[in-house]
């Protein structure tokens, strides 16, 4: 820790970024420590290569996030958050390469252990609890704008304090953010407070989508492109939806089947995916997932492909018959 207070302190101009298609803990990561080191008299550039999902847009800061890397200028450092790897930043990870000092700073056990710096803490509750930490460090205030976002990072990967990563110590945390000035009614209330009416037909699709593996173990949901033009949708819509295929009664596991963007031509049937994996805590999915090149948790992680989902289903149905 102290090495990366030592560098940030000596740094200039810092970059900031977290990973594409951000969750609330890569929000509230990336604008608490932007935040920080802007108080501690920091040139920063906060960068994600993804739009910011509707719910996270009441938090301060959010209109200073760039999204291309041609913003990316100059930066003597960059702190990288909340990315098991840094081709997770997107297209920008080329650009972060060249950047003098990497500073990785991440919750996630399969970190593989990118730049020059780690600050990896798997037993963390969230990325958002390790830049706590580093903002104490650097001794600067928690306003109520750093603590909101730090806030709001913590409870959406706790699951509202939900899963198996909400420890004594997040509660800890929690209440001196909470003393700072977060407002845990307010988090809530624009995080999920109120659907759109075409997320609510999403959700419909959604839930006609699901199927129950054989042994009953497993459930699995898929979304297509085509679900979210006939509903209106974007894909950050689907924040959440997993949750409801996990909570069905009996189920280890639960999949959802994002078909993405192509940015090119099909070929075939081939679509890209994304797969998300969520666990009742019985099943490791992060190492389900590292065999696909992807990573996270144990209770959550998710990993990227490109098939048909005739094909991908019946990997995952496969998977169920080992659980």
């Amino acid at each position: 820790m102290k090495r990366i207070i030592d560098k940030l302190s000596d740094s200039r101009r810092i970059l900031v970024a977290t990973h594409v298609n951000p969750d609330g803990d890569a929000i509230g990561s990336l604008l608490a420590m932007g935040m920080a080191l802007e108080s501690a008299g920091k040139d920063v550039v906060m960068y994600n290569e993804s739009p910011i999902p509707t719910p996270y847009r009441f938090l301060y800061g959010i209109d200073q996030v760039v999204h291309h890397p041609e913003e990316i200028t100059q930066c003597d450092t960059a702190v990288v958050i909340d990315c098991g790897d840094l081709d997770r930043v997107g297209e920008a990870a080329d650009i972060i390469r060249q950047i003098s000092v990497v500073i990785n700073i991440d919750h996630h056990v399969t970190n593989v252990g990118f730049g020059d710096y780690q600050l990896i803490k798997p037993g963390a509750c969230a990325s958002a609890g390790i830049i706590y930490e580093v903002i104490k460090q650097l001794g600067v205030s928690l306003t109520v704008p750093i603590a909101t976002a730090l806030y709001t990072g913590i409870l959406t990967d706790t699951g509202s304090f939900r899963f198996g990563n909400t420890s004594k110590n997040t509660f800890s945390i929690c209440e001196a953010l909470v003393a700072a000035g977060a407002n845990p009614a307010d988090v809530a209330s624009h995080l999920y407070g109120q659907y759109s009416i075409g997320r609510l037909k999403l959700l419909n699709k959604a839930l006609d989508s699901i199927e129950i593996s054989r042994n009953g173990k497993l459930s699995l949901m898929a979304l297509t492109q085509q679900m979210l033009r006939d509903t209106g949708t974007v894909p950050e819509d689907i924040d959440g939806m997993i949750n409801y295929a996990r909570r069905i009664e009996n189920i280890d596991v639960a999949v959802l089947i994002r078909e993405k963007r192509n940015g090119g031509s099909p070929t075939g049937n081939n679509r890209p995916y994304h797969v998300s994996l969520r666990s009742n805590g019985t099943v490791d999915v992060a190492a389900i997932a590292a065999t696909y090149g992807g990573g996270g948790h144990a209770s959550a992680a998710g990993f990227q492909v490109e098939t048909a989902l005739s094909e991908i289903k019946s990997k995952i149905w496969a998977l169920a018959d080992t659980l």
